[in-house]
């Protein structure tokens, strides 16, 4: 189905910074500094971009960006700024708060994708930013998140995702692999990232949406080389890539970057030297 009704909406979070090298891995700073340029504690700046999705029965979200449960060391580490605590003011301008969205399909439980699970209230007390959501993460994720390795252990916080295990907590569906988990609404698991990742897949209007996480965090991202260290599995990640990249030119799909600070959409094309490079979509909101 075409979905001509579903709208899709990239919404800010916040804005962070990450080493520069941890995200471009083997590339030598020359290289990725020249579209990435670092600042004088050699960050790349970084978006926490969300993706809303509007259905005339449905509100979905994907990802929650990086959530308030930091200290001020760290929000200086992070060089955390402009953000939208539960997405509340960027759902506004949709005429949406975060109690009217329906279903939060998480990618992982990274700490830049799942913080947001949780705002205060009203008496400072930490509670789900979405209660009336069905909240769904693979399977394997939600595994490995509560027994990470050490290598990763610091980009999962149970302080995130431990409030599925209150009594009053909203629903969450592990899911086992590929599903559709609505109509054109579709996740595909990928593992070099980290386990249990999801790439999501949406149809809407005609067109394929594919919100690509921490696949391809930013448009720099799309050569093969380009890998950030924080892979558990580089190798895997490039093979992972190249599947996405080859469906998006052949099918023409648009990607959605995550993390990218001024691309937020893109189809794909080569340039002369047979190199794989986005081509930018302008705006923020289809329909």
């Amino acid at each position: 189905m075409s979905h001509p009704d579903r709208t899709i909406i990239a919404l800010e979070e916040s804005h962070f910074g990450l080493d520069g090298g941890a995200m471009f891995g083997i590339i030598p700073r020359p290289l990725w500094a020249k579209t990435n340029p670092p600042d004088e504690a050699n960050r790349i700046q970084m978006s926490a971009r969300c993706l809303l999705i509007i259905d005339p029965d449905r509100v979905t979200l994907i990802d929650t960006g990086m959530g308030v449960g930091f200290s001020d060391k760290e929000r200086e580490i992070y060089n955390i700024r402009n953000q939208d605590a539960g997405l509340r003011a960027a759902l506004s301008q949709h005429s949406l708060r975060p109690e009217d969205v329906d279903e939060v399909i998480l990618t992982h439980l990274h700490f830049d994708h799942a913080g947001g699970l949780r705002t205060p209230a009203d008496d400072g007390t930490l509670r789900p930013t979405f209660p009336n959501a069905r909240h769904w993460v693979q399977r394997e994720n939600w595994s490995w998140a509560h027994s990470p390795s050490a290598r990763d252990a610091g980009s999962y916080r149970k302080g995130d995702f431990d409030l599925f295990d209150a009594a009053d907590a909203p629903p969450l569906n592990l899911i086992d692999g590929i599903a559709e988990l609505f109509d054109g609404v579709e996740v595909l698991p990928v593992h070099g990232h980290t386990f249990g990742m999801q790439v999501v897949k949406i149809e809407a209007a005609g067109q394929t949406y594919a919100f690509v996480a921490d696949l391809i965090p930013t448009a720099s991202h799309l050569r093969d080389p380009y890998v950030m260290g924080y892979d558990l599995q580089p190798l895997k990640t490039v093979e992972e890539k190249r599947e996405i990249l080859y469906h998006a030119r052949r099918d023409d799909w648009i990607l959605i970057f995550e993390h990218d600070p001024t691309t937020a959409m893109a189809r794909i094309d080569v340039d002369g030297r047979g190199r794989v490079i986005p081509v930018p979509v302008e705006t923020l909101s289809h329909t």
